[in-house]
């Protein structure tokens, strides 16, 4: 007996394996794995907003202001003075453009000199820690305590160990070593700049070696080994293999060392408080005076602009001169 399936009726019936059954399905399915990344990203967006970017706008009209302490009740009611504060920042042949740039410089040197040792001796460290050996682990452990230790905990220390009379520093220096005539006042005058360099690459130095120890996992140990059978020593094999190897995360690590140093505020506070010597007067503390110290808000914040307009320069620049680096060792 044969049964003739009734004709359809309404709308056309569409087959189920045909490409408008699975259209709608698809497509919403689609719209989720798109809009999901960008739900989970809302939060850090916000907090990014709320965070950096309001108070970074709030601080570019800030910089346009005459702001005192006169109008610090309603900065809004603050006259408008135009480039006025970033002429006077520039300026270096009056006083307050001859001290920024004289900051300018000194945090220079001294971010140069704090990366390059913290990169130094992090890489060092983590070059003769790969080789397996009894109390590694321990030794790993004890150069991680640095950085583990809260900032001002370890700064803290440090002042105390550099004090001119009791401290730590000048007791071994002097009356342990004998290495300098009298006690040394490391806090104040020429010696607090070194003072704060030893500081920095005290709690840097450990970070370096976290990130560079990390990155020497992903080297293959038969390259070492193929490297020794063929008779390169050890300088020959970190020269030739290790260092090579690194190079893509050195360039994100010295980025990381240079803009952390270069922005570096909890260490000379806590180390010198509001009045930092000339000598280790960093730009991040020299902002700091000009703002809430002789309450010039103004000026301050068109010395913060100009400060992120550096270091954005010379981070962009340092990725195209990095990008363009790996460009030509892959060829």
């Amino acid at each position: 007996m044969t049964v003739t399936a009734a004709p359809e009726t309404g709308e056309r019936a569409v087959r189920k394996d045909s490409p408008g059954a699975v259209r709608g399905p698809r497509r919403t399915g689609r719209i989720r794995r798109i809009g999901l990344p960008y739900l989970l990203l809302l939060p850090a967006l916000l907090l990014e907003l709320l965070v950096h970017l309001v108070p970074m706008v709030i601080g570019i009209l800030m910089s346009f202001k005459e702001l005192t302490q006169f109008y610090i009740r309603d900065w809004g009611t603050a006259p408008w003075s135009g480039v006025d504060n970033y002429r006077l920042s520039v300026d270096f042949d009056a006083p307050i453009g001859q001290s920024l740039l004289h900051s300018f410089w000194v945090t220079c040197a001294f971010t140069v000199l704090s990366v390059g040792l913290c990169w130094l001796i992090g890489t060092t460290a983590a070059v003769f820690l790969q080789e397996t050996f009894r109390g590694r682990g321990l030794l790993r452990a004890i150069f991680l305590i640095p950085y583990a230790l809260p900032v001002y905990a370890a700064t803290i220390t440090w002042a105390f160990m550099f004090q001119h009379d009791n401290g730590l520093v000048n007791h071994v220096l002097h009356d342990q070593l004998g290495l300098t005539d009298k006690p040394s006042f490391w806090l104040i005058g020429d010696n607090s700049f070194y003072a704060l360099l030893v500081v920095s690459v005290w709690k840097g130095w450990p970070f370096a070696f976290l990130i560079v120890m990390a990155g020497l996992q992903n080297i293959p140990k038969e390259l070492y080994e193929a490297a020794s059978i063929d008779g390169a020593g050890i300088w020959q094999q970190i020269r030739r293999i290790t260092l090579p190897s690194l190079r893509p995360v050195n360039q994100v690590l010295v980025l990381v060392l240079f803009l952390w140093t270069f922005n570096d505020f909890n260490t000379p506070y806590v180390l010198f408080g509001k009045a930092a010597p000339e000598a280790a007067d960093l730009i991040s503390i020299h902002i700091y005076q000009s703002s809430f110290v002789t309450w010039n808000f103004g000026t301050g914040s068109a010395m913060s602009v100009l400060l992120l307009l550096f270091l954005l320069v010379v981070t962009a620049v340092y990725l195209v001169l990095t990008s363009r680096g790996r460009k030509t060792a892959d060829v």
